[in-house]
């Protein structure tokens, strides 16, 4: 018995060691196999989102499904998006907004259907942001109300759009136009046309010209502003009638409109608002307008205003005579530098100095690029003037400043106005100890070979 206990107890000790050794053998394997559709169906919140009790839990699960941003989810998310509750399907297209799938498109185009209006803007939301990278971040209420009270507050302009060389799916184009059309949701419409913008829409110029006739002020307004983003300079001669528009917001927002689409036919009107309208606001906006234009007949108003006691009269006269580029203006603009108090309008007048080809400003315009205040400002006026390719060069020496915000933003002004000769100096900034200089510095760069490419002609056959 005694032999027999002991070749037992052998056994027993052989077996464990053998399983022990077994497990450790399966921690050491790396578990690099994807989740198979088995392994999916049993991950516990996707089975919360198929039958949850409650339209809470199920929103629960989607909102989770989209932080935990796991592509094999994809799936069930969309089969999601016939759950029976609104609440549900506005989570489940802010959770499929969070991936970079191509995938998502067909999805989200089918959410800016859905019957439910917060779904529909949520929809075209997350189309716009999956080329421009703004998207709807989980979690729905707040996103909403923030979009509702930015429209019933006053408009303002932005210049949120996609890189240059980025091409847009045109079944998205397509979704987006749709909805615009769409009268079931003023609030969806209003988001297309804010879309088409971002995603500069040429094929939608038609629609959107004849939204900015719309009798909803918001949804014009959008239209306008998404028609100064494309700058399709054909939609011009179509939106001057909306000088005479009876809305004010419409008025002046046509005027800063047709004057960003160098619509010269509209000149005598916009400097007949400038000197005739009683209100100081249709005012400021002609003379905007006629900034954009830049034509010298308009350089003794420009001139004039430059000694407004009204600072966005002086502001706007400024960028007039900056693109007016007549010489003779220089003088009277040195004089306005040296006594101008307010940083804004001194940094228009640095910027028509530089245009017409004095650098004693340069500078200081490069500076303020790292001004949490004025950076988007100094950025718009560089931009502007790194279009000249004379120019262009000159703001390289400064891709070496000390300051990180300043460094990122000249990436930005390469992005939209670099050429060839971009490439290298951007190539050095990819390795930028700032990890967002570094990246915008590439981003910068793809953009400059899309753009480079899409100028190159085919080669003859």
């Amino acid at each position: 018995m005694k032999h027999s206990s002991w070749f037992m107890a052998l056994i027993i000790l052989s077996l464990t060691l053998s399983s022990v050794s077994a497990l450790r053998g399966q921690a050491a394997k790396p578990a690099t196999a994807p989740p198979t559709p088995s392994s999916i169906d049993n991950n516990p919140t996707v089975m919360l989102l198929r039958q949850g009790h409650s339209d809470g839990v199920r929103a629960k699960a989607a909102r989770d499904l989209g932080k935990e941003g796991n592509p094999a989810t994809i799936p069930a998310l969309v089969g999601a998006l016939s759950d029976p509750s609104a609440k549900v399907r506005r989570e489940v297209v802010s959770a499929l907004a969070q991936f970079h799938q191509a995938e998502v498109l067909p999805p989200l185009i089918q959410a800016t259907k859905d019957l439910d209006g917060d779904v529909r803007v949520l929809g075209v939301q997350s189309l716009a942001g999956y080329y421009s990278g703004v998207t709807p971040s989980a979690g729905l209420t707040g996103f909403v109300k923030k979009n509702v009270q930015r429209v019933k507050g006053h408009f303002e302009a932005d210049d949120t759009k996609i890189d240059p060389g980025v091409a847009v799916d045109p079944q998205v184009i397509t979704a987006l136009i749709a909805t615009l059309k769409d009268t079931r949701s003023m609030q969806a419409s209003r988001e297309a046309a804010r879309g088409l913008g971002t995603l500069v829409a040429k094929s939608a110029v038609p629609d959107l010209v004849t939204t900015a006739h719309s009798s909803d002020t918001d949804l014009a307004r959008e239209a306008l502003n998404a028609l100064a983003k494309i700058k399709d300079l054909s939609a011009g001669p179509q939106l001057v009638d909306l000088l005479d528009s009876p809305n004010k917001d419409v008025k002046r927002d046509a005027c800063v409109t047709i004057g960003i689409l160098r619509t010269n036919e509209a000149l005598p009107k916009l400097q007949s608002i400038f000197e005739s309208s009683p209100d100081q606001k249709d005012r400021v906006a002609a003379m905007q307008g006629l900034a954009y234009l830049g034509e010298k007949v308009s350089v003794p108003l420009f001139t004039k205003a430059l000694w407004s006691e009204d600072k966005n009269l002086r502001q706007a006269a400024a960028e007039g005579m900056a693109r007016a580029a007549d010489p003779q203006s220089l003088g009277e603009l040195e004089k306005a530098v040296s006594v101008e108090k307010d940083a804004e309008v001194k940094l228009a007048i640095e910027f028509a100095i530089t245009a017409l080809g004095k650098q004693d400003y340069l500078s200081s315009l490069v500076s303020e690029l790292g001004s949490k205040t004025r950076g988007d400002v100094a950025r718009a006026y560089l931009t502007e003037l790194a279009r000249d390719p004379a120019f262009l060069p000159r703001l390289y020496p400064y891709l070496q400043n000390q300051d990180a915000g300043v460094r990122k933003r000249l990436c930005t002004i390469l992005m939209y106005s670099g050429d060839q000769s971009s490439l290298e100096p951007l190539d050095r900034l990819s390795h930028d100890p700032d990890s967002d200089v570094a990246a915008q510095a590439l981003r910068a760069k793809r953009a400059i070979r899309a753009r480079l490419e899409a100028e190159t002609p085919p080669p003859k056959s």
